[in-house]
């Protein structure tokens, strides 16, 4: 399993710094400055969204100059081969690549906006006059010994780098979890004997009818 970025939405309260660090942290080094995740917001929560570094990778499967590539256990995008295809985009289950490229006139240090879209258009459809824009997405900081800028800078600890043994940890905290709540609904419905009865069957073990029936028979 890969590493990748995770949020915890019960922790995130949407104030983009992460977004701000790695906007930054790419920039210090010639890379586009556009951030490598995406900030969702409900009414309820909010939380960022990046590249999940899959080990199938459809990114870059469907690059047609291979310009995603594995880098050990993660998936990398060479800005300078890349030919704005957005194929990779159009592919990624998690919505984490963008497009960003940088606008002639800002090349001078003189930006003059020029739209030529809304504000709200997807960067997968938009187009902007003389900019050749390239695949972005989260590549872990990999160039900095700090690791990912936006981990370090979340004022709230919601953004964490998450590896195999933390995965399997989540999960098993899920199982004590879900045994926990099949309990309560064992001791609180009349449902909870099938529950019981069920689970013990997935465990291998007799079920409720079976024990009662040996005790039955050793009473006699």
């Amino acid at each position: 399993m890969s590493q990748f970025i995770v949020v915890n939405p019960s922790k995130c309260i949407g104030c983009g710094t992460c977004l701000l660090a790695c906007s930054a942290a790419h920039k210090e080094v010639g890379r586009q400055t556009n951030p490598r995740l995406n900030l969702v917001q409900t009414k309820e929560v909010s939380a960022t969204v990046t590249c999940h570094h899959c080990q199938g990778a459809p990114c870059a499967l469907v690059c047609p100059v291979n310009a995603i590539k594995f880098d050990g256990d993660m998936v990398v995008v060479d800005e300078k081969c890349c030919i704005s295809c957005k194929m990779c985009a159009l592919v990624c289950p998690f919505g984490a690549i963008k497009l960003s490229g940088t606008s002639v006139a800002g090349v001078a240090g003189i930006q003059v906006e020029t739209p030529t879209f809304p504000k709200g258009t997807s960067d997968i459809i938009a187009w902007e006059i003389g900019v050749y824009a390239a695949a972005v997405k989260c590549d872990l900081c990999s160039f900095s010994k700090d690791g990912p800028a936006c981990v370090n800078s979340c004022l709230t600890g919601s953004v964490q780098v998450i590896d195999k043994s933390h995965h399997k940890k989540l999960l098993n905290d899920k199982r004590i979890k879900a045994s926990v709540e099949l309990e309560a609904i064992a001791k609180d419905t009349s449902e909870g004997r099938n529950v019981l009865e069920t689970r013990s069957v997935l465990q291998g073990g007799k079920t409720l009818d079976n024990k009662n029936s040996s005790e039955d028979r050793s009473n006699q």
